[in-house]
């Protein structure tokens, strides 16, 4: 076995009163895009700003790369990239000077770093904005111009924050298949969002947390295993009489029933052939019925029924 990218051991971070990291612990392996999950106060960003060494905790221990992270670990930082929620660029620097100074930070080399910096200006689609300022660039182009900044020294673990909120989907989707080709060429990202489409197109593991505590960890496959609902059975229709709602609720597989808003739900736990099953009730019965959808699980079911919360709450 490789050793981490990230290890977190019994972690645990208190403000006075309030317990943030609750024996939090986490590994997280080279070559992943590891998805943090968790609604507004979970822990999250406690937990990545410990991760970076910019808080101290009262209790466990953090290594990154194999080494102990603190403050004055500078070479374990240098092969960090840091792209928080809020776009961080000096408004008096061009996109090329912005990315060019973030560089500079870590590659000293003069041709070096101007390869690097045209390199992830190409990467993030903004050769032809090099020479504007960030108040002449729209939301979408500057959010591309703080991803630029914090992996132009090339970094082998990348923390992104949001990477993509309040930008225009074309923006969205560029960002989103730059990540997935800084993966490609072999960075770990650590990845937080409240898109949970996003998650589950980039993520290849994922940890849903809440009030300081790892409450579930796994592919989304795996997160969807851990929860009843397997799939969720929608038909329209005009009206259906209460008694066969309890029928429905008896067929094999089912655990819940409800008729809302001209739609009959039928939520089901495991099993083959639901739908043909309750079609064939239906029919059985001369109900008449108009469109029919099934679903599968979706993250945000695993989120919900875990957390108990939506993420966005």
């Amino acid at each position: 076995m490789s050793t981490p990218v990230i290890k977190i051991s019994n972690l645990v971070k208190r403000y006075h009163e309030l317990l943030a990291l609750d024996h939090f612990n986490l590994e997280i392996k080279e070559g992943e895009v590891f998805g943090l999950l968790g609604p507004n106060g979970s822990g999250k960003t406690t937990t990545m700003n410990c991760i970076l060494a910019l808080l101290t905790y009262d209790k466990g221990s953090i290594e990154v790369f194999g080494k102990e992270m603190r403050p004055d670990s500078y070479e374990l930082k240098r092969q960090i990239g840091v792209v928080m929620q809020n776009v961080a660029v000096f408004e008096e620097l061009t996109v090329y000077e912005n990315i060019d100074y973030f560089c500079g930070l870590y590659i000293q080399d003069k041709a070096l770093r101007k390869q690097y910096v045209e390199e992830a200006m190409e990467f993030v689609g903004l050769q032809e904005f090099k020479n504007f300022f960030p108040r002449k660039l729209s939301g979408g182009l500057l959010r591309r111009l703080n991803i630029a900044c914090g992996i132009a020294h090339k970094p082998r673990l990348i923390f992104l924050d949001e990477p993509t909120v309040a930008v225009d989907p074309q923006s969205r989707n560029k960002i989103l298949e730059g990540i997935e080709e800084l993966n490609r060429q072999g960075a770990t990202i650590v990845y937080t969002s409240h898109y949970m489409e996003e998650v589950e197109q980039i993520c290849t593991r994922i940890a849903i947390m809440d009030k300081g505590k790892n409450l579930a960890i796994g592919t989304k496959e795996e997160l969807k295993q851990m929860i009843k609902k397997s799939e969720e059975i929608r038909i329209e229709m005009v009206d259906i009489p209460q008694e066969y709602l309890a029928d429905i609720r008896n067929l094999k597989h089912v655990y819940e029933v409800r008729f809302e808003n001209h739609n009959l739900h039928v939520l089901c736990s495991g099993g083959k052939h639901n739908l043909l099953r309750v079609l064939d009730y239906l029919q059985e019965k001369e109900l008449s019925f108009g469109r029919v959808y099934s679903e599968l699980p979706t993250l945000n079911d695993v989120f919900l029924e875990i957390t108990g919360k939506e993420l966005r709450d």
